[in-house]
């Protein structure tokens, strides 16, 4: 793959960007339903890696040694007569910036779908192979094998589904599934000192010990909305479901397999439901990641039980689908719907280690490999402190927001805070809103300025890498872009 080539059509994408202010922002006109033809097309690639590849997600990236359920890029292409719009959901952890990008060149080229009109989205499963580089903040120069593939793969998705574009109406509703989100950052009794990997302690603690007394409570609420999109032929046949929950990944799955997680499972069961599992063009569920950066689905408050491989995945991802296929009882579809989509770049200054810390990572590598340590992680720790040293003092990235009849959806390259979500769904001017993370590439975690003050796994340095009051920034910069597809 040429490299310099996709760089150059980067730095020309950036520089309209810049020049527009906001990109192509793209609203049909209002008008009578029926006036226009509304028309949706869907489509899968698979994006399996082969075996051997390493599987990431934890500590460790071990080789791929089963592939239990393949891995997919979903599909969805929107038309509504004047504006044509792409979203995809790839079965990855999170997939850079470079990589979308040259997908996105390539899917424009192929399907004539405008690139600023294409949401490019991974969601999170933690048994995949990785399509990022080890400094998030700074540009792939290697773009050849999986992530080659994988770009190649997810534009082959976008026109075979443009391809399979038909006359459809489309709807939307909500689902409440509480039982299945938990904020996983706790505040311990003030006895219980909380250790960070830089020699200092935390306020708060990720995934702290189940059912002990020394739980307080949670740091953080919970968002347990299903927001989701539904599209079928003319004639009612199912076309596609597209779904929203603000849950990570479930996990449970043994290590050097590759899974979808219950993103996939969910794809299949909503299907299953909507009896759209034997149709022609094949059916295509999708669920999307929300705002889950720092929630999972342990009840920390009760003790654990020993649960099968891919058992949890299962109960969780049936349970949703359940609870979406009832709301879809009562859904109102619209045979026309304006659709619009719109992009701008957001420089942020990238954290920079001082020299204090560099000092600290020196020291910490510094001691033999066997000796006691004061905490688990330091050394991990210190190396990423290291590689940051020459990284990049700022990154650029790219918000895009999307607007389908009464939904609005914001696309965030992060993995992004619940109360960041709740409050774009609370300032929201459309009637339902929901947030896609790690959106058109992946930076890592984005905490608000009050988790910064209380420390933690996720605020890190290494597991985030960008300014304190980035959430800010980019919370205002996605209600800007409502903004501009509310008055279009």
């Amino acid at each position: 793959m040429d490299v310099s080539r996709i760089h150059r059509c980067r730095r020309s994408l950036v520089f309209l960007l810049i020049s527009w202010g906001l990109t192509a922002v793209s609203i049909a006109h209002a008008g009578q339903e029926g006036d226009r033809v509304f028309r949706a097309g869907a489509a899968t690639s698979n994006i399996t890696p082969p075996l051997g590849e390493p599987i990431v997600g934890n500590w460790n990236a071990p080789p791929a040694t089963h592939v239990h359920d393949e891995l997919h890029a979903r599909c969805l292409v929107l038309d509504d007569g004047e504006t044509r719009i792409a979203i995809v959901l790839c079965d990855n952890v999170g997939i850079a910036r470079d990589v979308l990008d040259v997908a996105r060149i390539l899917a424009e080229e192929s399907s004539g779908i405008p690139g600023q009109h294409i949401l490019l989205a991974s969601t999170h499963t933690h048994s995949a192979t990785p399509a990022r580089g080890l400094d998030r903040l700074a540009p792939m120069d290697d773009l050849s094998g999986y992530p080659a593939f994988l770009a190649r793969r997810i534009a082959d998705g976008v026109v075979r589904a443009s391809a399979n574009l038909e006359p459809a109406r489309i709807g939307w509703g909500r689902a409440e599934v509480p039982g299945q989100v938990f904020n996983r950052r706790w505040f311990l009794n003030p006895d219980r000192e909380i250790l960070n990997p830089f020699g200092g302690t935390d306020r708060v603690k990720m995934n702290p010990p189940r059912a002990t007394p020394d739980l307080r409570e949670p740091a953080g609420p919970t968002d347990p909305e299903v927001v989701f999109l539904s599209v079928q032929a003319v004639d009612g046949r199912p076309i596609a479901l597209l779904a929203n929950y603000s849950l990570h990944y479930v996990g449970g799955v043994p290590s050097g397999h590759v899974s979808a997680d219950y993103f996939g499972v969910f794809a299949e069961r909503i299907g299953q439901l909507l009896d759209a599992d034997r149709v022609d063009p094949p059916f295509v569920g999708v669920m999307s990641n929300g705002t889950s950066g720092d929630i999972n689905n342990i009840d920390f408050r009760a003790t654990g039980q020993r649960l099968e491989p891919y058992e949890k995945i299962r109960q969780v991802a049936d349970e949703v689908a359940e609870a979406v296929h009832q709301a879809h009882q009562s859904v109102t579809f619209h045979s026309w719907v304006p659709l619009g989509a719109v992009t701008r770049e957001l420089t942020l200054a990238a954290r920079v280690p001082d020299e204090e810390l560099r000092d600290f990572a020196q020291r910490t590598l510094a001691k033999p490999e066997e000796a006691p340590r004061d905490h688990p992680l330091e050394r991990i720790y210190a190396e990423r402190v290291l590689r940051a040293v020459d990284a990049p003092e700022e990154v650029s990235i790219l918000l895009q927001a999307v607007r389908i009849g009464g939904v609005g959806i914001a696309a965030i390259p992060f993995e992004v805070f619940v109360e960041t979500g709740l409050e774009l769904k609370a300032r929201s001017p459309f009637e339902q809103t929901f947030t896609i993370e790690l959106a058109n590439g992946s930076y890592g975690y984005l905490p608000t300025p009050r988790h910064h003050d209380l420390g933690g796994y996720e605020t890190w340095f290494g597991t985030n890498r960008v300014e304190r009051d980035a959430s800010e920034r980019i919370r205002d910069g996605i209600l800007e872009l409502f903004g501009a597809l509310q008055d279009h």
